[in-house]
């Protein structure tokens, strides 16, 4: 019992004077890092959704805000995330008999770079990308928005994971 309640404290101290850099959510950011700046998701695909760069940036800001304990600046954040939208491209994926297209597939590909402003080493300048297929016989304005949730959904994931969570 002693021994429990002794390796408990050691635990603690080891975690409270910020020598274990673990938290539950996953995430691993240094004790001294306190703030984030996420700046508005640049759109620079060809093909246009006026709606995607809002729609990530808000999902980007609300999973650091519901995954970590930092606070979000709109300058000089300890950590920074800025994230570009460079590719929104339709194709087909599959060809019925006839030639024509069964199954399309929505791809989004985004750009992001995280600078840590305290621990450089763990910057991360990389390209995700998600895409969701859907029946061609339905219009792409039929089903973008609910397409474009599900991949955002999967890009901030990713990003989230590549970054601060490491993995």
């Amino acid at each position: 019992m002693k021994k429990t309640v002794l390796i408990a404290l050691l635990a603690m101290l080891a975690v409270s004077c910020g020598i274990v850099k673990y938290s539950f959510s996953g995430t691993s950011i240094q004790p001294d890092v306190k703030t984030i700046t996420i700046p508005y998701v640049e759109y620079k695909a060809l093909r246009v959704n006026p709606s995607l760069s809002n729609d990530l940036t808000e999902a980007l800001k609300e999973k650091f805000r519901k995954l970590t304990s930092l606070e979000e600046v709109d300058v000089d954040g300890d950590l920074e995330l800025v994230c570009e939208i460079t590719g929104y491209d339709v194709k087909a994926t599959s060809v019925t008999a006839d030639e024509q297209a069964a199954q399309n597939r929505l791809t989004v590909t985004v750009k992001a770079s995280f600078t840590n402003r305290k621990y450089p080493e763990d910057d991360v300048d990389k390209s995700f990308s998600a895409y969701e297929d859907f029946d061609a016989t339905m219009s792409l304005d039929a089903v973008e928005a609910g397409l474009c949730e599900t991949i955002i959904e999967k890009i901030v994931e990713d990003i989230f994971n590549a970054t601060v969570a490491q993995w």
